[in-house]
């Protein structure tokens, strides 16, 4: 029957059209999802802000700087040169730095929020979480990239095991710590920056041998005051005056049972009458 046939062949014919709707429907829509997540994605990563720049070592670099350069810098009177990369404002963490209040060994404080902490380490995450804006990480402004030049393992709180001098190390860390002398000490400068160009040269640079002649910073650095020395001095402040009270108070007892004797004595002495 040529009538049902091509009723059969015309509803094949529909259902073909329907499923090729919906599998294009579907497709549509998961592509649609699919560029959704990915804006979302790239969004995301938008916001997230990397720093490849190691906060413990640029903390390291700049206490070598500030113990055993500035004070020379200072008493010169010199200002660094703008391409200079030890300037204060190059070090990317320099502003978070500043704003760390430390009122006990087991009490940091943010200075941006006021938010209280048991240990630095726990304040440093808590600037890359929360003030992370702060950090400037453009080209230059990492002073960990120094620390082969500043020796920045000396600095550091722990000891690292001795390793065996590598004389390609020591001469690649020579040459930056010499680059960093002509660029922030330029000869040419004047004779402050021609005096601290040498005194950097001595403080720094001489050590990277593997001679083991020159050690690190002969020239000496900032002179801090020893906390043991001051806490000592205020518990004697604090002594002294109790100790001169406690003598005082105790002469005075002896000099009255000495007055006191004196007088039993003479009691004693008087003659009875007969």
């Amino acid at each position: 029957m040529p009538g049902r046939e091509d009723g059969r062949s015309a509803y094949l014919v529909a259902i073909l059209l329907s499923a090729s709707c919906l599998f294009v429907v579907a497709r549509s829509h998961q592509g649609f999802h699919d560029a959704v997540g990915s804006r979302n994605i790239l969004k995301s990563n938008e916001h997230t802000h990397q720093v490849h720049c190691s906060r413990e070592r640029s903390r390291a670099a700049w206490k070598a700087i500030d113990e055993y350069l500035m004070p020379f810098v200072e008493k010169e009177k010199y200002e660094f040169p703008s391409k200079c990369r030890l300037r204060p404002d190059n070090d990317m963490f320099r502003e978070q730095e500043q704003h760390k209040i430390h009122f006990d060994i087991s009490e940091w404080r943010c200075g941006f929020c006021k938010k209280a902490f048991r240990a630095e380490k726990f304040l440093d995450q808590h600037f890359e979480n929360r003030h992370n804006n702060l950090v400037d990480d453009g080209h230059g402004r990492c002073l960990a990239d120094l620390c082969g030049a500043l020796h920045c393992d000396l600095m550091l709180e722990f000891k690292k095991p001795k390793t065996k001098c590598s004389a390609a190390v020591a001469a690649r860390n020579r040459h930056l710590c010499e680059s960093i002398a002509d660029s922030c000490f330029p000869i040419n400068q004047g004779h402050s920056a021609s005096r601290l160009h040498e005194f950097f040269l001595r403080q720094f640079c001489d050590a990277h041998t593997c001679n083991g002649g020159s050690k690190p910073f002969p020239k000496g650095g900032r002179k801090e005051t020893n906390r043991f020395y001051l806490a000592l001095c205020a518990l004697l402040a604090v002594l002294l005056p109790l100790f001169y009270l406690i003598v005082f108070l105790h002469q005075r007892e002896l000099k009255k049972g000495g007055q006191n004797l004196r007088r039993i004595s003479k009691i004693g002495h008087k003659k009875k009458p007969t």
